[in-house]
């Protein structure tokens, strides 16, 4: 009877130990990862990038040290996708081969669980997971971004690219120190423009309470920034001077006016990043500006894809657990059988993936489950598929 009482116990401390069988099956499992991470890069890169920049190169003349920089720049951003890929051939490869010769047999009848031998799989995945998330969020975004201005430059597109907006909106704030000792944020200056061209802004209404004793309206037709004196040119417009007790002081019309204001508008107006070029702290960034600008459309974009930032490391768990328990299963599969697998779970996966952004986008979804859903559905497949080979 006391035996019995501490066997939960004593599998759950077997279960989280790191014995030699870990060992023996993280040995087993590295070739085969560093042998999908390869064929996998190449071929992701392949179809995603390198027939375009080829293309690049006879027919718009790109030198061919700049193809091989955004070459080299452009690998972060493939080698995060590749991860979750090499991690499910790895587990069903490895996991396979070893039923196949029967040592996942006999370490059951040593006594060890189908739960115990996935397990390794998962911890391992863990690990790749960790590096996904490193690689996704310091290095790809900045390389991806990198690639971008580099192949513009070399295109001789110096000009970003810009794309008209309406309704640009950007408050700034500045912190007041109340007479308790807190502060409280109050509205500094407020910038709107009816709409952007690409090259003026027009319809301005500027609201401006940045200098003490003095609060000033600008109304002006048109406006344009002036890279060379770092300035605002305004154009036909008013300029009403309001005093603190908010009653008129002065009114100023003219045909050109310059005025020393931030260019953040004109940031927020330009296009910004890809998404694929933001890390989730710019994109988080961008999202406070969308919110600002009120873009709804564009809020839910960014709200689905910082989801998606954050979910997908995890889909190298769920290849892991999927990989490992469908290797389990008494079989014979060759690599070939093994890599033709891979690739039919990885594109469902993807495509779930896809359904679920497009959901999400269009507000079907919350950003939240949008982001998360194709990993549920692979937990909840590789769940099942574990506990039913385990009852064998």
């Amino acid at each position: 009877m006391k035996s019995k009482s501490f066997k939960p116990f004593y599998n759950l401390t077997s279960l989280l130990s790191f014995s030699i069988m870990d060992r023996y099956l993280i040995g087993e499992l590295l070739p085969p990862f560093l042998f999908a991470f390869g064929a996998f890069a190449s071929l992701v890169f392949t179809v995603d990038n390198l027939y375009e920049l080829m293309r690049k190169v006879v027919e718009a003349g790109l030198p061919l040290g700049i193809a091989v920089k955004v070459f080299v720049l452009k690998l972060p951003r493939v080698i995060v996708f590749v991860f979750p890929m090499s991690t499910l051939l790895a587990t069903l490869m490895t996991y396979s081969r070893l039923s196949s010769e029967s040592e996942l047999i006999a370490l059951r009848g040593c006594g060890v669980s189908v739960y115990r031998m996935v397990f390794t799989a998962v911890i391992m995945s863990f690990m790749v997971a960790g590096i996904t998330f490193i690689v996704s969020e310091k290095i790809a975004p900045a390389a991806t971004y990198e690639a971008s201005v580099t192949l513009d430059k070399a295109l001789k597109s110096d000009k970003p690219v810009i794309v008209k907006q309406n309704n640009i909106f950007y408050p700034e704030y500045r912190q007041v120190q109340q007479e308790d000792g807190s502060k409280n944020k109050i509205l500094s200056r407020l910038f709107y423009a009816d709409e952007f061209d690409g090259e003026q802004m027009k319809g301005l209404t500027i609201v401006d309470r940045s200098q003490e004793g003095l609060n000033q309206i600008v109304v002006a037709e048109t406006a344009q920034w002036n890279p060379g004196d770092n300035i605002w040119d305004f154009y036909n417009g008013t300029i009403y001077l309001v005093s603190p007790d908010r009653s008129y002081r002065n009114i100023l019309r003219f045909e050109h006016q310059q005025l020393r204001l931030p260019r953040t508008p004109l940031t927020l107006a330009n296009k910004s990043r890809d998404y694929d070029e933001m890390n989730i702290a710019q994109a988080s960034q961008q999202l406070e500006l969308e919110r600002i600008a009120g873009n709804e459309k564009k809020i839910r974009k960014l709200k689905v894809r910082i989801q998606q930032k954050l979910a997908f490391p995890f889909a190298c768990v769920i290849c892991g657990l999927v990989g490992a328990s469908v290797g389990t299963i008494p079989q014979r599969t060759g690599r070939a059988a093994s890599f033709g697998v891979s690739l039919l779970v990885i594109f469902t996966y993807y495509i779930v993936l896809v359904i679920s952004r497009t959901l999400g986008d269009t507000g079907v979804l919350s950003p939240f489950v949008a982001g998360w859903f194709p990993n549920f559905i692979g937990l909840g497949a590789g769940l099942f598929l574990l506990a039913k080979i385990a009852k064998r």
